[in-house]
């Protein structure tokens, strides 16, 4: 009698009863479109692994310059992404923590980076940080520091469009966590500061650990910001965004060499992220 009853009350399809789309004839208008939109996507993808030089890949790998703008591209990717995270983190915090006037629009100027061009943003950060910007000249005659055109210039302009990333995953990682666990830490005479260390920061570790990675890849790829601000010196300031764009003009097969470590290293960071970002349900 009870099964004849949940047989009667539950009369929608197999499909509808486990959550997923009814079964029904292919909308062919949607899936040509889409097809072609995959096409145009991993096409170019497919063109880069095709033409690679793979009976010399390794040993063009090996080239002293190949092997200096990777150096320096890890180096100043994790330096700006440390830098990312010492300054995003609170920030993410306080926008996601504290009610204050305006918070609305410090939101909006913490995601420009994000819209504005590279080319724009180094554009801007030399009119800041450059020898006669804002800051620039007050820390060169105070400090005898000048960013421009440095290693140090690199990493500037790679946090300044990286961290975005990292703010705004950390931040939707606060929205997302339970606070009762904060506030029985408070109640129980915990400080703010050990709160935010013991409580708050293991909470939204995995919104940490994902913007730390994506600013960091975002790093490594950046090129409008840096080449505008930093130059493009030989061991200096050429990371590999840069190298690709110099030997795409001497040698396309070193170009493509380069491009396709930088290819290794996105997939590998949406690999790592697979789950957080790319996985559907």
């Amino acid at each position: 009698m009870e099964a004849s009853e949940s047989r009667h009350h539950d009369s929608r399809p197999a499909g509808a009863r486990g959550g997923r789309e009814p079964a029904g004839r292919t909308p062919w208008i949607l899936v040509v479109p889409a097809l072609a939109g995959l096409a145009f996507l991993v096409l170019p993808l497919a063109g880069l692994l095709i033409r690679a030089p793979w009976p010399t890949l390794l040993e063009r790998l090996a080239e002293p310059h190949v092997l200096e703008a990777l150096r320096l591209s890890l180096v100043t990717a994790t330096i700006a992404t440390a830098l990312c995270l010492l300054l995003g983190v609170p920030l993410a915090w306080l926008l996601a923590r504290v009610s204050f006037p305006g918070r609305r629009v410090v939101r909006a100027l913490v995601t420009v980076p994000l819209v504005l061009p590279p080319v724009v943003g180094g554009v801007a950060l030399l009119l800041v940080l450059g020898r006669r910007g804002l800051v620039g000249q007050w820390l060169e005659s105070s400090f005898g520091i000048t960013l421009p055109f440095t290693t140090a210039g690199v990493v500037v302009a790679e946090a300044f469009v990286a961290m975005p990333f990292l703010v705004i995953s950390v931040e939707g990682a606060l929205r997302g966590a339970d606070q009762r666990f904060e506030e029985a830490a408070a109640t129980l005479g915990a400080s703010r500061w050990t709160v935010f260390r013991r409580v708050t920061l293991p909470l939204v570790m995995p919104g940490v650990v994902a913007g730390a990675v994506l600013c960091w890849a975002r790093a490594l790829g950046e090129f409008g910001a840096t080449i505008t601000f930093a130059g493009n010196f030989p061991g200096t300031t050429r990371t590999m965004p840069l190298a690709v764009y110099l030997a795409l003009e001497t040698e396309p097969e070193a170009a493509i060499v380069l491009s396709l470590v930088l290819l290794a290293v996105s997939v590998i960071i949406l690999a790592s992220l697979r789950d957080r970002w790319v996985s559907a349900p």
